[in-house]
């Protein structure tokens, strides 16, 4: 109950003591839900990253020819010392 105490004050909370009782036994069932966890033997076992058997979905990064900057704002309706020029927005 006093890990409640703790909580409730970092929360700027007031509960009553009704509240605090039904909170701790709350707390109380979750931690011995995880302590029912600390027995099972792990030795051996490999960590899980996921659940599905992929390795690397992504494409392969390979060089392509860029466009040159003439040809990127041969299309633009107004530039501006080689940048596309857009109406001023606020």
């Amino acid at each position: 109950m006093e890990n409640i105490r703790k909580y409730e004050a970092m929360a700027k909370l007031d509960l009553p003591d009704d509240e605090r009782q039904r909170i701790s036994a709350i707390a109380d069932g979750w931690i011995d839900s995880f302590g029912a966890l600390a027995g099972i033997d792990t030795d051996g076992v490999e960590p899980l990253t996921t659940v599905l058997n992929i390795q690397n979905v992504l494409r392969d990064d390979v060089c392509t020819k860029m466009l040159s900057r003439d040809e990127l704002l041969a299309n633009a309706p107004m530039q501006n010392d080689g940048y596309f020029q857009v109406p001023k927005t606020l």
